[in-house]
C-alpha cells in the first residue's frame, strides 16, 4: 500500500495495511483510515481526516479541507467519517473550526456526487444526501434523514431523524422527525414520510400515530406552542411522541411551517 508510486501518501499517515489507494491519490500527515477502506484516484485527503472502517471515497472527493468561514485561524481541528460510509465523486467534506473542533459524517452514510458537508456539521448514521445537495456550517442531521438533489439547508439548523427533503428545498428551519417537505423556498410541511417508515419497518399503527400528532401541530388555528400543550394533553404518549415534541421544544430557529397548499 505504502509503495504506490503515482500516489503522494506522506510517510507519518495512519494507515492500515489492507487500504487500498489508487493512483494520484493525495493524503496529508495527519490523517487516520481504517481497514478495509478505498480510496479512489484524484482523492485528496487532508489533515484531520478521520476516516473509519469499509470506506469508500471516489474520484475528485476532497475530505477535511479547511472551513469555508473566514473566522477559521489555522487551529487543529478534525474531520470524521464513519465505518461503511460512501463519498462520491467531487464530494466535500471540510473539517470543523475552534466552535466544535470536528465535522462528524456517521456510519453508513452516503454522500453522492458534489455533495458539500461544511464545517461543524454533525451527521448520524444511514444519512443519504442525492447530488449537488449542501449543507452550510452548525448543521445537526439525524439518523436515516434523506437529501434530494439539489437541497441546501441554511446554517444552524436541525433535520430530524427519517426526514425527507424534496429536491430542490431550500431549508432555513428545523425540520422535525419524521416528515418530508416541499419543494422551493420557504421549506414548508408536505405530509408523514409513511413509506420512508415502512421501508425501516415502521407498523401501520406507529406510522398512523405519527401522523394524529403532526394533525395538531400543524393544524389551522393553533400556532406551535398552542399544538404541543393539546398533544401533551389529548393523545397517548408514545416513544415517538415524545421525540417529535422534544425536538419541537428544543428547536432553536423554529420548525418549518405548513404551505397553505399542502395537506397532511
Amino acid at each position: 500500500m505504502m509503495n504506490q508510486p503515482l500516489a503522494y501518501i506522506h510517510p507519518n499517515a495512519k494507515i492500515a495495511e489492507d487500504v487500498k489507494i489508487e493512483p494520484f491519490a493525495w493524503i496529508g500527515e495527519d490523517v487516520e483510515i481504517g481497514s478495509g477502506t478505498w480510496v479512489g484516484p484524484n482523492v485528496t485527503i487532508m489533515d484531520g481526516a478521520r476516516i473509519g472502517k469499509n470506506c469508500k471515497i471516489f474520484p475528485g472527493a476532497v475530505v477535511s479541507a479547511i472551513p469555508q468561514d473566514l473566522k477559521y485561524k489555522g487551529e487543529t481541528t478534525y474531520c470524521y467519517i464513519g465505518d461503511g460510509t460512501t463519498i462520491r465523486e467531487s464530494a466535500t467534506v471540510n473539517k470543523g473550526t475552534a466552535a466544535s473542533g470536528k465535522t462528524v459524517v456517521g456510519k453508513n452514510c452516503l454522500l453522492m456526487a458534489f455533495t458539500h458537508v461544511a464545517h461543524d456539521c454533525y451527521l448520524g448514521d444511514n444519512v443519504i444526501m442525492a447530488n449537488a445537495a449542501s449543507l452550510a456550517g452548525h448543521i445537526v442531521v439525524d439518523d436515516w434523514a434523506i437529501f434530494g438533489g439539489l437541497s441546501a439547508v441554511s446554517q444552524f439548523c436541525r433535520i430530524g431523524a427519517h426526514v425527507m427533503i424534496s429536491g430542490g428545498a431550500m431549508v432555513n428551519k428545523d425540520i422535525p422527525p419524521f416528515v418530508r417537505t416541499g419543494t422551493g423556498y420557504p421549506v414548508s410541511f408536505a405530509g408523514v414520510n409513511s413509506i420512508g417508515l415502512m421501508r425501516r419497518g415502521f407498523t401501520r399503527e406507529r406510522i398512523n400515530a405519527i401522523q394524529d400528532v403532526y394533525r395538531v401541530i400543524y393544524s389551522v388555528g393553533m400556532n406551535v406552542s398552542q399544538s404541543v400543550q393539546y398533544v401533551k394533553e389529548n393523545l397517548p404518549d408514545s416513544e415517538d411522541l415524545q421525540a417529535i415534541l422534544g425536538f419541537i421544544e428544543s428547536s432553536k430557529v423554529g420548525i418549518m411551517k405548513k404551505s397553505v397548499s399542502e395537506e397532511i
